[in-house]
């Protein structure tokens, strides 16, 4: 119980620093105290500091908005990559790793392409049904004799991811459409273009799918015992399987229509929170929620300050800290499951 409480201390007070942090450094420095009157000033609250209007400009519309979105993506990713684990009763459950990332990249790409301009929600939506056909595909290939095997699923994931980035590189290349962003943009994740609209339609989209994760977890608890044992229980597997991919599809397609493929948060968040809470997925939820934000505020920091001028793309900072415990995991799996079945 004691470490429980030190886990929610650590998470909030990370949160709270890495919004100060994030609102404060970059290319224009902003003192702590400046930022906060800022914020103040917005609600009606003045706190006798002086702020220039480019301390409000940088600070308010800049900044915030875009640290608020990389909360979000990263919410929606760690709670997404945590449902997969539990839906799918593999470890190394990953909106990238099993190419569903790449799924929504594609729908959103498409949606952009064939709507362009007329369609301000037209990447979010695409991306979710992108998604929703990157699972669908998904467990097509995976399942087999009412199963699904961990390396099937794995290598399955791998290719999806493949040919999802061939294509979504490909249409970003060849159609010509202003409201098209580059193919780096959704192949390695930024957060540079974030609006107050973009974080408004992705914090709606990713709070329906967060909405229903909480329905599921007594039931994904006993779907940890094995899909035979938890249908013993009164669990339809089916069902709730559907349910919570379904959930992943809107988190996933939402996260990565406003970012970009950005890559091992739904790996690092949950495994992270996991060691403490334990399986549970009623609170495992809401630390996963909270790690993922904290986690992609930090990065997005990383990708913001570490080259300045120039910006890293957050994707890349992400894979550095996820690529090797992604190793570490797929070693362990290995050994657990022996020959892979």
């Amino acid at each position: 119980m004691k470490r429980t409480g030190s886990l929610w201390i650590a998470l909030g007070a990370g949160l709270l620093a890495l919004l100060v942090a994030n609102l404060a450094m970059g290319a224009f420095s902003i003192s702590p105290t400046r930022v906060v009157a800022v914020l103040g000033d917005h609600i009606g609250l003045d706190l006798g500091v002086d702020i220039t209007r480019s301390d409000d400009a940088v600070v308010w519309s800049i900044r915030l908005p875009r640290v608020l979105l990389a909360a979000v993506v990263g919410a929606g990713l760690g709670v997404a990559g945590m449902t997969l684990q539990a839906a799918f009763r593999n470890p190394l459950g990953e909106a990238q790793i099993l190419g569903v990332s790449g799924g929504a990249a594609t729908g959103a790409v498409l949606a952009v392409a064939l709507v362009g301009a007329a369609g301000g929600g037209a990447a979010p939506v695409g991306g979710v049904i992108g998604a929703a056909l990157a699972l669908w595909t998904l467990t097509s290939v995976a399942r087999y004799r009412g199963r699904t095997e961990v390396a099937t699923l794995v290598l399955a994931g791998v290719a999806l991811a493949a040919v999802t980035a061939a294509v979504v590189g490909l249409i970003a290349v060849v159609v010509d459409n202003d409201e098209l962003r580059s193919a780096p943009f959704w192949l390695l994740g930024a957060l540079s273009g974030a609006t107050w609209k973009e974080l408004w339609i992705t914090t709606g989209v990713v709070a329906a799918g967060v909405a229903v994760v909480p329905l599921l977890a007594a039931r994904l608890d006993l779907l940890l015992l094995g899909e035979r044992e938890a249908a013993h229980l009164g669990v339809d597997v089916k069902q709730v399987r559907l349910a919570a991919l379904g959930a992943t599809a809107l988190m996933t397609g939402a996260a990565v229509a406003a970012a970009g493929i950005v890559g091992f948060v739904g790996l690092v968040a949950p495994h992270a929170v996991r060691a403490v809470l334990g399986p549970g997925h009623r609170r495992l939820l809401w630390a996963s929620l909270a790690a993922g934000a904290l986690f992609v505020m930090a990065a997005d920091l990383v990708a913001r300050t570490a080259a300045t001028p120039t910006e890293a793309p957050l994707g890349v900072v992400t894979a550095i800290v996820g690529g090797p415990l992604f190793l570490w995991l797929l070693r362990r799996t290995r050994a657990q499951y022996g020959e892979w079945g």
